[in-house]
């Protein structure tokens, strides 16, 4: 049995945790794709999946060449997508993923037309307020928000966003504009534990910070809680400037204390590809590119 479609039977189990779900993607039968998986254990030496009657998962070492086998596919992917020639329009399945609020205002508009102008792919949109191991998770491309840890994948910059403080019109007349940071001890806070898991707000670069502790009189889960709250005058806020630019742009909310924001976080495209790499990513990452450098709300 070719050693190739042995991997691709395993990658396709692995991902799916299932022999039945892994069949069904590959339009195979389960005998096959079991016989298939079995050959390559016993070729190799080594078990690759833990099987039991509720689930299929890797092994410790299952996992590693789990990751050595999508690598290896994807390059057999980019080689026939070279032979094709550098033209050859975007085909196949690409997952993407990005922070959730950011991914439902700013990504998924964008992923609609790359479908609409490439009827050849389909999107898998993972977004989480979480960091995903993109080799991990099969993962192509994501967007990152803040300073990137050192590791192998390629990052294009695309953008920015600020941390800042906001309330309604209504809210600020009645109980007045702080002046300074310390004067959000006055205030009544809204804290979103997506973006301020600890009562700490910081304020100001290295040298010259400054770190008040706050006592929200309001917590909530997710950062639509805490707009939604401070859009009906509950008190100020802290997210980050993306999360609330249509309400800053139509006055239903104000900033504060502006000269005390800190430096600006970076926006970055990460994908596992190289420069050469598979025309489905290359082409979608510069479709995406080009669409969140044009946003006014990201500069």
């Amino acid at each position: 049995m070719d050693r190739f479609h042995q991997i691709s039977v395993y990658v396709a189990v692995a991902e799916e945790e299932s022999f039945a779900a892994g069949a069904r993607r590959l339009g195979m039968s389960p005998p096959a794709v079991t016989r298939a998986v079995a050959t390559l254990e016993e070729s190799l030496g080594v078990k690759l999946l833990n099987r039991t009657t509720r689930f299929v998962r890797p092994t410790d070492a299952g996992q590693r060449y789990l990751d050595d086998a999508r690598q290896i596919l994807a390059k057999v992917q980019e080689a026939d997508e070279a032979a094709a020639g550098i033209n050859a329009d975007p085909r196949g399945h690409l997952t993407v993923t990005a922070p959730m609020l950011f991914g439902k205002i700013f990504v998924m508009p964008h992923i609609v037309e790359f479908l609409q102008r490439y009827p050849a792919v389909d999107v898998s949109a993972v977004f989480l307020d979480r960091v995903v191991n993109m080799m991990e998770e099969g993962v192509d491309v994501g967007v990152r928000i803040g300073a990137l840890p050192d590791s192998s994948m390629r990052a294009l910059r695309v953008g920015q966003v600020r941390r800042v403080l906001c309330a309604s019109p209504e809210y600020l007349a009645q109980h007045g504009m702080p002046q300074k940071p310390e004067d959000l001890k006055q205030h009544h806070i809204v804290a979103a534990s997506g973006v301020t898991p600890s009562v700490e707000w910081k304020f100001g670069e290295q040298e010259h910070s400054a770190a008040i502790r706050i006592k929200p009189r309001l917590t909530v889960t997710s950062n639509d809680g805490a707009i939604n709250a401070v859009l009906k005058g509950a008190g100020i806020t802290r997210l980050l400037s993306y999360q609330v630019a249509h309400e800053l742009a139509q006055g239903t909310l104000k900033t504060v204390l502006s000269e005390y924001e800190s430096a600006p976080l970076p926006i970055h495209i990460v994908h596992r590809e190289g420069r050469d790499g598979s025309v489905k990513v290359r082409s979608f990452v510069d479709f995406m590119a080009q669409a969140l450098r044009a946003d006014s709300a990201l500069r």
